[in-house]
């Protein structure tokens, strides 16, 4: 074949491109082919891809896509965990002369991809599958405002994974840490695939999660029950409506800031150069007005989680409703206002430094009143240390360390001395695994009833709290001492052998965290087993007083046969109130869309795009381009026949209504 043509084919992409001189990543790559083999062969032994297809690949039902964002943010969490490992374990031998086992060249693009996993594809993942599945429900909605568009986000989602992974196979990945700093992720400085790859994976994924935004934004401000006033909200429903504000003033920023390092890589502009006019500082100022924001997109919907978990478990009503929520929406507020703390070292003086640390300390007011919130909640309630309210208590003490040194970080002489060292490292860990991840795993212990009908087997639940608590303090208590003892971050090697017994305890935390993983795993696979034993028969499986109120664990498709009618912002004792009863009457059937392929389309000729625009393979890019706008506005016309009255639904409805009636009529 003539050059020429190979080239046009193939752009830059040769066999050099892939990387069979890493024996790791070879091995990587043979077990991660053996592991998919297996699972499409059992797929296909026992016939699931219709079953796959129709139920949930092209699934509108936001509880469906809402399970299937948990499970893409579980996948990830097993490769950027991977990444964590490989990294401990490399500080914790490369002393004494050793080079350690991972050259400089991968050891870079792990610890980036290890940040851009985690943030991107582990937790927003995690935490929009939360809100997807549970605020509708806790409003009384029948689905979110655009169930198709919620298939497309979280289809673009799983696109930009796939463009991450596909980096590790094919090419490399950016070694210019998890926010590309130029002038490091220039052109001339990163003149391989490995930033297109991050530019291009968090461009697909950011179209969904901004879309996804805007989505649950308009279902909470448009589709509440009648009677639920904004102050009658549930604290997640709260929580929900701050974060994805959030996301639809920040995303696109993220979207524009990585446009105009496309165009200095793509087409020679001088954005971000050192020369011709560039600044470097202006994309670290961009890049953080979004990434400051991001760390309370990520806490807040968890911080709805606790409030929920806490009320439930102690027994009594959340305490300080009216004040948690301005708790919410100043920091909500005050998050957008303190991005520059992330560069104190940057020489802006001391009038600027100064208005960024007294913000920063600031916004730890209302952040610590929720605190108080929680345990006054508890004081005097009837507490059940039930594994959802482990992990809230395990939290309310972990996180207050990660706060307390994030004020410290505030300030910003002592920021000097630690900005790059790997006391930040602890502190973000500290609030992201003691806030995002605790929260998470407390939401998912809390509400997995009410999505398959049955609860997790509590032993093995224990087993990874344990393993999960006392993992992450001793993984990241040694980085508080080794940051105060000057030592920077993102080291591959270590001249000092008496730094040796931190990292190697450090690494041991590592391991008990993958024990606390692979337990979780155990959990589910053993409540899967169980789930007869485990399941509930009274639909109401923690006897909660949240506002899951008047529908069964799991809920059906349609959510509501009833639309139900708020008369407080506690529900759940209101409905058990005397004289109160459950709405009865007023059935409306509705239009519900049918499942449609197109998002799944869509996100693979975006795939297709990312990869020819990493690739320079510009027929394919352009290719996809054209098919992507095609199948858009295709899909404008299908509305017609995507939508149609549930007559199988409306029939069990009615049949359940007259169940209902009857019980009534007995219990009166």
């Amino acid at each position: 074949m003539p050059e020429t043509l190979t080239k046009f084919i193939f752009g830059r992409l040769t066999l050099e491109s892939l990387p069979l001189h890493e024996p790791i990543v070879v091995v990587t790559f043979i077990v991660v082919a053996l592991g998919g083999l297996a699972v499409l062969g059992a797929v296909s032994y026992f016939k699931l891809w219709g079953y796959l297809w129709r139920e949930w690949f092209t699934s509108v039902d936001h509880k469906k896509i809402g399970i299937m964002y948990m499970v893409l943010g579980l996948v990830m969490l097993l490769r950027g965990f991977s990444d964590a490992i490989m990294m401990r374990l490399q500080q914790a031998i490369a002393f004494n002369g050793s080079d350690g086992y991972l050259n400089a060249h991968h050891y870079d693009q792990i610890f980036t991809a290890h940040g851009v996993i985690m943030i991107f594809f582990v937790a927003m993942p995690f935490v929009t599958g939360l809100m997807n599945f549970v605020v509708p429900l806790q409003i009384g909605a029948r689905d979110v405002s655009f169930p198709f568009l919620n298939n497309f986000s979280f289809w673009m989602t799983v696109g930009g994974a796939i463009l991450v992974m596909a980096s590790l196979f094919v090419g490399e990945f950016a070694r210019t840490g998890w926010l590309a700093y130029p002038p490091l992720s220039g052109i001339n400085y990163s003149p391989d695939v490995g930033v297109d790859y991050y530019i291009w994976a968090l461009q697909v994924a950011g179209v969904g999660t901004t879309l996804s935004g805007i989505n649950l934004i308009c279902t909470i401000v448009k589709m509440r029950a009648p009677g639920m006033t904004m102050m009658r909200m549930p604290i997640f429903t709260w929580t929900s409506l701050c974060t994805n504000v959030l996301i639809v003033a920040s995303f696109p920023v993220l979207t524009a800031v990585l446009t105009l390092l496309a165009l200095d890589r793509y087409v020679g502009t001088n954005f971000f150069t050192n020369d011709f006019g560039g600044n470097p500082m202006m994309y670290v100022n961009l890049i953080w007005i979004w990434g400051h924001p991001e760390v309370y997109i990520l806490i807040l919907p968890l911080f709805g989680v606790f409030s929920e978990v806490t009320s439930t478990f102690s027994g009594k009503r959340l305490f300080g409703y009216t004040s948690m929520v301005y708790a919410t929406v100043v920091i909500t507020i005050l998050s957008y206002l303190v991005w520059l703390h992330h560069f104190f070292t940057m020489g802006s003086g001391a009038s600027v430094n100064s208005f960024f640390g007294i913000t920063t300390m600031i916004i730890s007011i209302p952040t610590g009143a929720k605190m108080f919130n929680w345990l006054f909640t508890m004081y005097r309630g009837r507490i059940r240390f039930e594994l959802p309210m482990m992990w809230t208590v395990a939290f309310m003490l972990t996180f207050v360390v990660g706060g307390m040194t994030g004020v410290l970080l505030a300030v910003p002489p002592a920021d000097f001395v630690l900005h790059n060292s790997l006391f930040l490292i602890a502190h973000f860990h500290n609030v992201i695994i003691g806030g995002v991840l605790f929260g998470l795993f407390a939401g998912i212990a809390y509400w997995w009833p009410k999505a398959f009908g049955f609860k997790l087997d509590p032993f093995w639940g224990k087993v990874s709290f344990w393993c999960w608590v006392l993992g992450f303090w001793l993984a990241f208590m040694p980085l508080y001492i080794l940051g105060l003892m000057g030592v920077t971050r993102r080291m591959r090697v270590f001249d000092d052998p008496s730094l040796q017994i931190w990292f190697v305890i450090a690494a041991f935390g590592a391991v008990l965290i993958a024990a606390g993983i692979a337990a979780f795993l155990v959990q589910i696979f053993v409540s899967i087993r169980k789930r007869a034993e485990l399941a509930d028969v009274t639909g109401d499986p923690w006897d909660g007083r949240t506002l899951e109120w008047s529908t069964s664990s799991p809920p059906p498709a349609y959510n509501f046969a009833f639309t139900p009618v708020i008369r407080d912002n506690d529900a759940w004792f209101d409905m058990k109130r005397a004289g109160y009863r459950r709405p009865l009457s007023g059935f409306k059937p509705i239009h519900m869309p049918k499942n449609t392929g197109t998002g799944v389309v869509l996100a693979v000729f975006s795939v297709a795009l990312g990869f020819g625009l990493i690739w320079y393979m510009w027929w394919l890019a352009a290719l996809s381009f054209v098919c992507l706008i095609a199948t858009a506005i295709g899909h404008t016309f299908n509305y017609h026949r995507d939508f149609d009255i549930p007559a199988a639904e409306v029939a069990r409805t009615e049949e359940a209504r007259t169940a209902l009636l009857a019980a009534e009529e007995a219990r009166a």
